[in-house]
């Protein structure tokens, strides 16, 4: 059995993390911490009689792996000790997803204390790292819109089809992305029949889609992104627009898609059959429910031949496939189990 803590178990990322961990049939929960020692069901209802009390962080013991699910800066500090002990971190957060220390001090307002782990840490998109996964004992785990748009335009990238300078990203965020603590733009009466942009450039998460679609082709590499948060808990859409360098089909693109995500359980290329008496076309494009609760990435994409612009609709669950759950899947790989190990299975519908 794997020997797991969670470090920051109180918050919804460390909440998801001990819900999958808690059924995975190879992990054991040593321990998980909060600032305030307690039953877990006392911020996680869902996790009622679950057997699972908060410790203090000052009482952690040594384990194989550590989610830390902590606040910018925090698990940075921690790491060093950890590692001699013989512990692999898996950081839900941000400390370790830039390799630009500079960038990252500019982009977090602080000052990186261990650029060298920074370097020996592999971005846990296992679909696109995932031999470095196998060596490393640190995972940066990467944003959640930075997964829905790197995987989104991936294929595209790498293949050179799109103006990789053009990379447009709007992307559409359940309020569970803003964390547990309250904030006006996120208090029920203000999002409900509402869409909230925020940070609308200069999104921590740009620098995260233009490093790792850089590493896909020898071109510069531009994202324009703008965030929103919508009236739904959980969930990313994240709908992406490329202008193509040539002509190409809408049923070559997928082609491309499922050629290089082949082999790839949690990324489902999507494409239903067209209704052809349909008024309004959608059953071609996923819909963000569909993932709820799950490591599932799902993708479509159109093209408008007119204007030679390809849409990319890459919608996953924010602390599913773009948090916690991956997180699961990056414990798989670094030891050594099937990917699918504690998460084979689809999402609820209705949801």
């Amino acid at each position: 059995m794997i020997r797991v803590g969670v470090l920051g178990a109180s918050g919804y990322m460390g909440g998801e993390a001990l819900r999958i961990l808690l059924r995975h049939p190879e992990a054991e929960l040593i321990w998980a911490t909060s600032r305030t020692e307690q039953k877990a069901e006392m911020v996680h209802r869902n996790l009622y009689e679950a057997g699972v009390h908060f410790i203090h962080p000052d009482k952690i013991t040594p384990v194989d792996v550590v989610f830390a699910a902590l606040p910018t800066g925090n698990i940075m500090e921690l790491a060093p000790d950890m590692l001699a002990d013989g512990t692999k971190v898996i950081d839900l957060g941000s400390d370790f997803r830039l390799k630009d220390i500079e960038q990252w001090n500019r982009v977090y307002g602080k000052t990186h204390s261990q650029p060298s782990l920074v370097a020996e840490a592999v971005y846990g998109i296992p679909e696109l790292h995932r031999e470095q996964l196998k060596e490393t004992s640190i995972v940066a785990n990467p944003g959640c819109f930075s997964s829905a748009a790197i995987l989104g335009f991936a294929p595209l990238v790498n293949e050179g089809l799109v103006d990789s300078k053009k990379l447009v990203v709007d992307g559409l965020s359940g309020t569970a992305g803003a964390g547990a603590e309250t904030d006006t733009s996120i208090h029920h009466p203000e999002i409900g029949n509402n869409i909230v942009p925020y940070n609308v450039v200069g999104h921590r998460h740009t620098f995260e889609m233009e490093q790792e679609l850089g590493f896909l082709t020898d071109d510069p590499v531009q994202v324009h992104f703008t965030s929103h948060y919508v009236p739904i808990t959980r969930g990313i859409l994240a709908v992406g627009h490329g202008f193509l360098q040539s002509d190409v089909s809408r049923n070559d693109l997928l082609e491309i898609y499922r050629n290089f995500y082949d082999g790839e359980y949690f990324v489902k290329v999507y494409d239903l059959p067209r209704d052809p008496n349909a008024p309004w076309q959608h059953r071609p494009y996923p819909w963000v429910n569909a993932v709820s609760g799950t490591n599932f990435c799902h993708i479509g994409l159109d093209v408008d031949e007119e204007r030679g612009r390809v849409v990319i609709f890459s919608v996953l669950d924010s602390v599913g496939k773009g948090g916690a759950l991956a997180g699961v899947q990056n414990m798989n790989v670094l030891f050594g189990l099937d990917e699918r190990t504690g998460l084979d299975f689809f999402g609820m519908h209705p949801y």
